[in-house]
Parts: C-alpha cells; structure tokens; sequence
C-alpha cells in the first residue's frame, strides 16, 4: 500500500512537471533583457513595459476581458435555465436527445464550430466583429454550464422542494431560496469554466473576428508569426497570472457557496 502511495506521488509530481515546466520557461524568459530564450542575460521590466505602454494591445485586452465576462454571464444564465428545465422534463427520450445535442458541442472540432458560425453569420447578415464573437462564445459556452450545474441538480433530494413547498413556500421562493442556493457550486463552476474557455478560445475566436477587432489569442498568435519577442512571454505571464487569480477566487467562493449549501440543508431538516 506504501509502495503505490508514494508510485503515485511520483507519478503527480512528474505530470505537475510536464505541465507547467514551459509555463515557468516562458515566464523565467520574459523578465530576460537579450530579447531571446535561449541565453538568459539580465533581468529587465522591459517586455512589461512595452506591453502596458501600447494602446492597441491594451485595446484588445479590453476586448478579451468583456467578451469574457459577457459571455460567461450570458451563458451562466441560459445554462442554469437550460439545466433546470432538463431535469424537470418527463419525456425520457426528449430530455436524452437534448443532453446528446447539448454535448455535441463540446466534441465537435473546434475549426468546424467556427467554420460553422462564419458560414451562419455571413448567412444571415451578421457583420464579423464584437457582436458575432459574443454569440459565438455564448453558444460553445451554454453546454459547459448545462453540463455543471446538472449533476449538482440531479443529486439534489425532492423532499428539499417538497419541505419548502408544505411551508408555505411560492414555486419561486423556491427557486431562489432552496434550489439556487443548492446549486451555487455548480452556477460558480460554469461561470469560472465558460470564463476561462472564452478567454483561451483561439479556433473558434479567429474564424468569428473582423477586421478592427481582435482578441488576445488571436493577436498573440498574429504576433508570433510575426517572429519571437518576448513581448509575446510578457503578455501571456500577465494573462497566466490572471488565470490563476480566477482559479483561486473561484476555489474561494465555491468553498462559501458549499457552506451556504449545508446551511440550507440543516435549515431544512431542523424544520
């Protein structure tokens, strides 16, 4: 039993490594003032500097961070009304068919999901830009939601709904005070997960972009092609260091959401 334990220490350790080994390079070679990654000169701001100083890619952060926020917000909404009403769906087969196409877009292929909206878009008249990659990343991030905040309802016992309704309780004092609050993780889960996949989001991103928009993805990968600058290391630290300030906001808040939740349930039993 100790052997494996310590087999599977090893083994954590090792894909920790892996994973972030070229985060840590990437990061070690933007403080690096030889404009390189290959020999490690002086430390500099330099790269940081460049970044903060230039309006165009501040512009774009901008754009990144409130097709971010819109789209998680949007789509958090939609996906708890999605994942409510499919529970409460008594056709068996109707509520399987709709899981089965809700999954359908998180297997698809990226490249076809955005070859799909341009080819949508450009049929229905949308102009490429702010509008068509909103509603792109609303619609890859609903199924991330539903897909949540599910198994959170799922796992919620009926007598719950069924103590607060013999109390007196409307169908929506209800809703907003047994079944939302019962849910929260699984509601700060998908907001945090359709937040961070629109964030990253590249392939779908650079098919649904027009002219005079753009996003950080999209951008760093045009200024790689560009050739290597350690502009590109400065900003995807910055945009690391975001990310992880969201993970741990996110494990911070659904540690209070899952305390509300107990809360609730002794609240109710106690009745």
């Amino acid at each position: 039993m100790g052997k494996n334990s310590n087999l599977a220490k090893i083994y954590l350790v090792v894909v920790f490594i892996v994973l972030y080994a070229p985060i840590v390079y990437l990061v070690y070679y933007s403080f690096n003032s030889g404009g390189t990654m290959y020999a490690f000169e002086e430390f500099t701001w330099e790269w940081y500097h460049e970044v903060l100083q230039d309006t165009r890619l501040l512009v774009i952060l901008l754009n990144t961070v409130t097709i971010a926020l819109l789209s998680a917000a949007i789509s958090t909404v939609i996906g708890v009304i999605g994942a409510i009403a499919l529970v409460n769906l008594r056709h068996r087969r109707v509520r399987n068919a709709l899981l089965t196409l809700n999954n359908v877009m998180l297997v698809s292929p990226d490249v076809i999901i955005g070859a799909s909206f341009l080819i949508f878009f450009a049929a229905i008249g949308i102009q490429l830009g702010f509008t068509s990659v909103l509603l792109a990343h609303i619609a890859f991030s609903v199924p991330i939601v539903v897909l949540m905040v599910l198994p959170k309802l799922q796992e919620m016992s009926p007598t719950l709904i069924d103590a607060a309704r013999d109390l007196g309780a409307s169908w929506w004092d209800v809703l907003a005070r047994v079944v939302i609050p019962y849910i929260t993780p699984g509601i700060m889960s998908g907001f945090f997960m359709a937040l961070t996949y629109s964030l990253d989001d590249f392939a779908v991103t650079f098919f649904v972009t027009g002219a005079g928009f753009s996003t950080l993805s999209v951008e760093i990968y045009s200024m790689a092609r560009r050739g290597i600058s350690l502009t590109i290391n400065a900003l995807s630290t910055l945009v690391f260091l975001v990310t992880l300030l969201l993970v741990v906001g996110y494990y911070i808040i659904s540690t209070r959401a899952s305390k509300q939740v107990q809360q609730v349930r002794w609240g109710v039993s106690s009745r």
